[in-house]
């Protein structure tokens, strides 16, 4: 059955579309606004854990990411030289048969995304920033920088990380801060000795190779700066070629083939968690407008995507929007604070070059936490 009330979702990634789905399938009114007038998605590869692969499942479309994504169990942890170390065990009963574990190039997964939200219908306004809300009620009245205005039942930013939804409604909420780690990511084939995730550790930073299609993989080296390092794009594969000096086997072959025309993103890594609450009358802050996260448990997207379905799965619980939000964040907060606070506490365990099965421990019980269900 429709549901007559309305929602305006803010940001049209992955966090935005996932409500966007969850709430439609709900039978909810929905329109989404993104600044972007073209729609773009930017970044390379993304890993995906287990659980993101369940709640993509909820979400339909599982099928579409196991089809053109990659997935593999466990983890392999390599010394510096390439040496195999030993494993992580990622499978988990709670999953039943989800794979634990895989990766996906991001503009593959946004298609994907896009594709079955607009199969629902919502109505999408690109180019389109919210300009003001106004809180007078039980409904918000939002000005549109078209001109248009509109009220609805539930507003919800999903902005990103510098989130203007989130500085309208919390001026004084913490403000993103660096994390003491710039991250390295690299495009490349798939080398044919990398089957799943694997970690290089024991070497003067962090390093991972994944797949995130059978012929692609991506690289990071996640390097200690104490403030962030900004350099000339046409050298960076120079910067980096001189980095993986002194890691073998893989690492090494991947170093000495870095060229001009190699597939080099380097980014500061920062994380923000807006407060105890993300709530503010019928506005709700999702994804990393909320909870941005370093990517040690590659969870980020996970958390926005279970954002959007728990965000679904409410509103058409409670017919009163504030019942429906109160249940919502008490669902949401420790475990996206878990993530939060886990993905930084191994962020200084790498800066600190602690010994591998220090780091690997607080992956291990934080992917076992985030298996139970939400």
């Amino acid at each position: 059955m429709d549901d007559p009330r309305r929602v305006l979702i803010i940001g049209g990634g992955i966090a935005g579309m996932s409500a966007a789905i969850s709430l439609r399938e709900a039978g909810l009114t929905v329109d989404l606004c993104d600044q972007d007038p073209h729609w773009r998605v930017y970044g390379a590869g993304i890993t995906i854990t287990g659980p993101t692969l369940r709640a993509m499942g909820r979400l339909g479309i599982l099928d579409a990411v196991l089809e053109r994504g990659y997935t593999a169990d466990g983890i392999d942890i390599r010394s510096a030289e390439g040496q195999t170390l030993f494993q992580i065990d990622t499978r988990s009963a709670a999953l039943g048969a989800i794979p634990s574990a895989g990766g996906i190039l991001r503009p593959v997964l946004h298609n994907i995304l896009s594709e079955r939200l607009l199969a629902l219908e919502p109505k999408i306004m690109l180019g389109v920033t919210v300009e003001d809300i106004n809180r007078d009620g039980p409904l918000a009245d939002v000005r549109f920088s078209n001109g248009n205005s509109a009220r609805y039942d539930l507003v919800v930013g999903a902005d990103g990380i510098y989130s203007r939804t989130r500085q309208q409604m919390f001026p004084r909420a913490p403000k993103p801060r660096y994390s003491g780690q710039m991250c390295w990511r690299l495009m490349m084939e798939r080398h044919p000795d990398i089957s799943r995730r694997t970690f290089f550790l024991g070497g003067p930073a962090k390093v991972g190779l994944n797949p995130i299609a059978p012929d692609q993989m991506y690289m990071f080296y996640l390097e200690a700066q104490a403030a962030p390092v900004w350099r000339d794009e046409a050298n960076q594969h120079e910067v980096l070629r001189e980095l993986l000096q002194g890691y073998g086997g893989v690492l090494k072959e991947i170093g000495e083939g870095l060229n001009a025309q190699s597939n080099i993103i380097c980014r500061p890594l920062e994380t923000v968690l807006a407060g105890e609450t993300w709530v503010r009358s019928n506005t709700v802050l999702i994804g990393d407008a909320a909870h941005a996260t370093t990517p040690q448990l590659a969870s980020g997207a996970g958390m926005g995507i279970e954002d959007g379905l728990v965000l679904g799965e409410e509103m058409a619980r409670h017919a009163h929007v504030p019942r429906a939000l109160e249940s919502f964040m008490r669902r949401r907060y420790d475990r996206c604070k878990l993530v939060v606070d886990s993905s930084l506490e191994i962020s200084r365990l790498e800066r600190e070059q602690a010994a591998p099965k220090a780091q690997t421990a607080v992956v291990e019980k934080a992917l076992a936490a985030l298996s139970e269900e939400f």
